[in-house]
């Protein structure tokens, strides 16, 4: 299987437009814990989001706050590392309860790394990934090094499908960031208008385990 190349994660995640450039703090997200009933979805957005102000909708149980304004692999980790923080306490509460959890863009890249690196000791969960940095190549996608690695960071440098057992939905829908054979032309416009209706997270089931690229559905892998 290829590797997409991810020049796209430098000049891709620079934007994330329609979003509040509003940094929030993660003391600013809600500690409370969810209740126990039902699915636990926790949400994270990109690059210039805040927790409050993310782009998803839906019934969502937590907003995952963390540095977002430059994208980097210090972001990322940061993301990760409160990302896990909120889903483990949740989970330390509710243990029976399934966790969805949804990414956008350097979000998705957030969602992406966890799941790589916990799905051996967090069970009953799945994830949404939209316009993902870290997908790798798929149809029509391109492969190769990752020229900018050195500068990006681990762990947003980068592209696997490193998943384990957890279900995984992957988004891409003509976009340099998620696509880098889409052309750089088609940023910004097609990362921020081509996933009208996927930030709903009520539209993606608990078990999806699927890729949509560019409209047409192939299974998770090919």
């Amino acid at each position: 299987m290829r590797v997409k190349r991810t020049t796209a994660a430098v000049a891709g995640l620079l934007l994330t437009a329609g979003l509040s450039v509003a940094q929030a703090s993660t003391a600013q997200a809600a500690e409370t814990a969810a209740p126990c009933g039902g699915t636990y979805t926790i949400v994270v957005g990109g690059t210039g989001s805040s927790w409050n102000n993310d782009g998803f909708t839906g019934n969502i149980q937590q907003h995952v706050g963390y540095p977002t304004q430059i994208p980097n692999g210090a972001s990322a980790r940061a993301g990760v590392n409160e990302l896990n923080r909120l889903v483990r306490d949740q989970r330390a509460v509710c243990p029976g309860q399934h966790v969805k959890m949804g990414g956008y863009s350097l979000g998705a890249a957030v969602v992406h790394t966890w799941v790589t690196e916990n799905w051996q000791t967090f069970g009953n969960v799945n994830a949404v990934l939209i316009a993902d940095p870290k997908r790798q190549g798929g149809p029509g996608a391109s492969g190769g090094s990752v020229p900018f690695g050195g500068i990006i960071g681990a762990p947003l440098a980068g592209a696997d499908t490193f998943y384990g057992n957890v279900p995984v939905k992957t988004i891409c829908h003509w976009d340099y960031v998620c696509d880098e054979s889409a052309g750089i032309w088609t940023y910004p416009a097609n990362h921020v208008n081509n996933y009208p209706n996927d930030f709903n997270m009520d539209h993606h089931n608990d078990s999806a385990n699927e890729t949509w690229y560019n409209g047409a559905w192939y299974p998770a892998s090919w």
